[in-house]
């Protein structure tokens, strides 16, 4: 299953820094993935609802940790080109590092991330 796009909307708040789409094999679309700025630097949250008791479970997510580094690195490489492409081709850099040990919920209430 390869990646075929990744589509990034910047955002300006504190901890979310942008919204991203994934499509793979020009055939399947994951919307409201997020890059989220943590303590430990940037990592892209999957998709996730929240439930009735207050914790949050993916909607979708991938199976392993293979798939889900070659999924962060695409989507925090588009990221950082659309950051450039609105900071007018200065040059933007972001460097990252996973913690998959946790799941992506949990990296958005700040337990694991990615350093830059």
């Amino acid at each position: 299953m390869e990646i075929t796009e990744v589509r990034v909307t910047l955002r300006s708040e504190e901890k979310l820094k942008a919204f991203a789409n994934v499509t793979f094999d020009g055939e399947f679309v994951i919307r409201g993935l997020k890059v989220i700025n943590g303590n430990k630097g940037y990592f892209v949250s999957m998709p996730s609802r929240k439930r009735s008791d207050g914790t949050h479970q993916d909607i979708a997510h991938p199976i392993n940790n293979a798939m889900r580094k070659k999924i962060e690195d695409k989507v925090l490489a588009a990221y950082e080109q659309e950051l450039r492409s609105q900071s007018g081709g200065m040059n933007v850099g972001i460097t990252a590092g996973v913690d998959s040990s946790h799941s992506s919920a949990d990296n958005l209430n700040g337990e694991a991330g990615r350093g830059l």
